[in-house]
């Protein structure tokens, strides 16, 4: 087990080694999904979420995995998780809130194949955590795909306002502002032990 402290966790998860910006894990919805304040926020809420219940059952998986002496079995099951919560949240969603399910469009089921999901699967097992830590190691990380995709979006929505060159409009400008969100979350760094 590893003896991280449970805030030195959430910090590292969500600042530090920041999925979206310091891995470059999960740029699809990152991209496509940050162009509004209020959908970039329930798409950030849908992924902690899933990147919750993921990390509890891989929690369990590498327990039963290792018990079997099967660890090679780890990814796929692993994906099939991953890939049954977000079908579970996509139930969910479009019963709650259609309009929601509709701005979500298709990066709703794409959540299956965002890897920074599958990668903090594994990351977490590869680093020892224990389950309350593995709890925390998720809910930074959720809530760092968040923050970057709530950064994104205001960003994106000043910018509507904003006299722009033609040469830079739309994909140019978002690709720099992402580019200069990562340099500015590698300051992050330096709090890491």
């Amino acid at each position: 087990m590893n003896s991280d402290s449970l805030w030195s966790i959430f910090i590292n998860a969500c600042l530090i080694n920041n999925f979206v910006l310091a891995y470059f894990l999960g740029i699809c919805p990152f991209l496509g999904v940050s162009g509004k304040l209020g959908t970039a926020t329930r798409m950030g809420g849908a992924v902690t979420f899933v990147m919750l219940v993921s990390s509890m059952c891989a929690f369990g998986i590498q327990l039963l995995l290792v018990q079997i002496d099967a660890p090679y079995l780890k990814l796929i099951s692993f994906i099939a998780v991953i890939a049954s919560t977000v079908q579970l949240v996509e139930m969910f969603i479009k019963k709650v809130s259609p309009i929601l399910f509709r701005a979500l469009g298709i990066f709703l089921p794409l959540i299956t194949t965002n890897c920074a999901i599958l990668a903090l699967a594994l990351f977490q097992t590869n680093k020892g955590y224990g389950f309350v830590q593995s709890i925390v190691y998720a809910l930074g990380a959720g809530f760092g795909f968040t923050l970057a995709l709530v950064l994104m979006a205001g960003l994106r929505e000043k910018l509507e306002l904003a006299k722009t060159p033609d040469l830079v409009k739309g994909t140019a400008i978002t690709l720099m502002l992402a580019g200069l969100l990562s340099i500015c979350f590698m300051g992050f760094a330096g709090l890491s032990n």
